[in-house]
């Protein structure tokens, strides 16, 4: 099953030629579910997934213009092409006021429904349960009220042993509790141990998407051992007093968070637009932690199923 995650916007707050503001597409199980939407990100959708009625959830980290100016323009427009399903949106308070406000004075009625789900930036909560996957929120230090997301699918259940479980004649009403984890008692007391009747399931894999933010340790551990970590870096090190002042981080204190939490991979991003050249700020980061990479417009990472070795 996929589990991907496509880079819209790297840029800070002011776009640059090959770079714009935040957003990123999470595909899962060919369901797409939208991060952030500065302005243009429609535009990007385009360009990088195409079919945008596919869209399933939009959720926001936080009322800065560079993370949500384009979402009036993007439910704007799957208006236009006809969408009929239900939008869910989860993000902080005042974002519904300010959607249903421009929807108001543009006398635009949509054909859709738009469903808002307000979000508490102050604590970690679930804020989206279904089929596989789960969101959780990530409460970050910036600014204004600003939390992170993420994505982890729920564990699954352990695949039988068909033949083992056969020739043992064990009966199809025991299958859903052994694929739950239990063991198999027989007619004579004899215990079947559940490894040997059954093999686990894939490792759930996780994507966290922490944006603008100070570097704060608060977050590590509800993304302990994450796969993919996504975390700004606005600056250099050698701006971190302005990265302090202006609650952003640098790229140093992005790859401090990936080392203490044990992530597997760390993407930076959220670049300020004075760096033309980003090698230094991969750099500063690889340095501390080497598996980092760079966010870059159309960047498509997928995040691969891990097998238990038992």
């Amino acid at each position: 099953m996929s589990f991907s995650i496509t880079i819209l916007g790297c840029s800070s707050s002011i776009p640059t030629n090959d770079r714009n503001p935040s957003g990123q597409i999470i595909n899962y199980h060919d369901k797409l579910y939208l991060i952030d939407c500065a302005e243009g990100t429609q535009l990007q959708l385009r360009r990088y997934v195409g079919r945008i009625q596919r869209l399933h959830a939009v959720f926001i980290s936080h009322l800065h213009g560079d993370h949500f100016f384009g979402l009036v323009g993007l439910v704007s427009t799957l208006h236009l092409l006809g969408r009929n399903k239900v939008l869910h949106i989860y993000g902080p308070q005042g974002l519904e006021e300010i959607i249903r406000l421009q929807l108001s004075y543009t006398h635009t009625e949509l054909i859709y429904e738009l469903i808002f789900h307000l979000t508490n930036p102050e604590v970690s909560e679930l804020i989206f349960d279904e089929g596989e996957l789960q969101v959780t929120t990530i409460p970050l230090d910036h600014r204004i009220p600003t939390h992170g997301f993420l994505f982890r699918e729920k564990p699954g259940l352990r695949k039988i042993k068909k033949e083992i479980v056969l020739s043992e004649k064990i009966p199809y009403s025991e299958y859903e509790n052994l694929k739950l984890g239990a063991d198999y008692i027989t007619a004579d007391g004899t215990v079947i141990p559940n490894s040997s009747l059954t093999v686990s399931p894939p490792i759930p894999r996780s994507y966290a998407y922490c944006s603008d933010t100070r570097y704060t340790e608060s977050i590590i551990p509800l993304i302990k051992d994450v796969d993919i970590l996504y975390h700004e870096a606005t600056f250099l090190k050698e701006l971190s007093e302005q990265a302090t002042l202006k609650y952003h981080s640098t790229a140093e204190q992005a790859a401090q968070i990936a080392l203490l939490s044990g992530a597997k991979k760390l993407i930076i991003g959220h670049y300020s637009a004075r760096y033309d050249d980003l090698n230094p700020l991969l750099e500063e980061a690889k340095s501390i932690f080497p598996e980092t990479e760079l966010a870059q417009d159309g960047l498509t990472m997928t995040v691969r199923k891990k097998l238990v070795t038992e």
